[in-house]
């Protein structure tokens, strides 16, 4: 087993190359002048199962591209298996048509990696289960609310929890962790004006007196996540916290839950996090290379990976 690693994030590449106690492969991704990507391979990947690590991730074609190259050098070197782990899968919510004239441009990017040369998939929580069918190469999506309802019972035992779906679409993922952590569940009714902004109608639900999670699992501007925190404690809810899975954080995100009235957002290392995030005061990151390590792990001896949530 060889484990490959772009630029996306070094660290957590580091960090499941420790849990699996095997060393990152040297490779070289570097930019040309005029920042065309280039690839070296600097050892030999002949007859190897290959990982490839690399989280399209912000700047997402930058790295989007790195994986594509990197897998492409790797299939042309003869490694026998090529599984592209992909912690965060960018383009994830362009899933389907949302008016005319529009692309589903999670389908294109799954096209593009398996045209690389991708012979498996690795992710984690993509943004709709159904991406999975836009592969047409084996695709595992991990999940990460068995670490999420850990890392509650460990650090918010004892409270009145009630865990939040901030909208209609995320009920099943909210139901899951609900389940294990043993507590209701309540759904958060928006409505959606724009890509980007949101407006909260009311809350499905009884959460009086109730400590609040919501789940979700991309937060990228931080306004839904703000906006359901101020309606649940508006409808009474003590205090609310956030675990979400890919903390993308663009623009003014971060100094935006600084300030909200979230107790904590809690978000796992999918995405780097950022200097600002590491310095707010209410976010906090999970590591996940335990859980990746594992799936990788088990993908190379051809054991079961869903076994890993039962």
């Amino acid at each position: 087993m060889k484990l490959v690693a772009g630029n996306s994030n070094r660290p957590l590449a580091e960090a499941i190359s420790a849990y699996l106690n095997v060393p990152l492969a040297k490779c070289q991704v570097k930019r040309f002048a005029d920042m065309e990507v280039f690839v070296e391979i600097q050892e030999n990947v002949r007859g190897e199962d290959v990982f490839v690590i690399q989280s399209t991730s912000y700047p997402a074609n930058d790295h989007l591209m790195e994986l594509l190259i990197i897998i492409d050098a790797l299939r042309r070197s003869s490694a026998r298996r090529i599984t592209a782990v992909l912690p965060y899968f960018g383009y994830a919510r362009q899933d389907r048509r949302t008016s005319g004239r529009t692309p589903i441009s999670a389908k294109l990017v799954a096209n593009l990696i398996t045209n690389a040369g991708a012979d498996r998939v690795l992710t984690l929580d993509l943004h709709a289960g159904q991406i999975q069918g836009f592969f047409d190469i084996p695709t595992d999506n991990l999940f990460s609310v068995p670490l999420m309802a850990r890392d509650i019972k460990e650090r918010l035992d004892g409270r009145n929890h009630m865990v939040v779906s901030p909208d209609v679409g995320g009920v099943v993922r909210a139901r899951s962790l609900a389940k294990r952590i043993d507590a209701p569940l309540a759904i958060v009714d928006k409505r959606r004006e724009r890509p980007g902004e949101s407006e909260v109608m009311n809350i499905i639900g009884d959460v009086e007196g109730r400590s609040c999670i919501l789940l979700d699992d991309i937060v990228d501007s931080g306004g839904t996540l703000v906006n359901a925190a101020d309606a649940l404690l508006a409808n009474g809810a003590k205090e609310v916290y956030a675990y979400i899975t890919h903390g993308v954080l663009s623009g003014g995100a971060v100094s935006r839950i600084a300030n909200s009235r979230l107790k904590e957002l809690v978000i796992t290392d999918s995405i780097m996090p950022t200097e600002a995030v590491k310095v707010a005061h209410n976010i906090r990151a999970i590591g996940i290379a335990p859980l990746i390590g594992e799936a990788i792990g088990r993908t190379a001896t051809e054991s079961s990976v869903s076994s890993l949530f039962d």
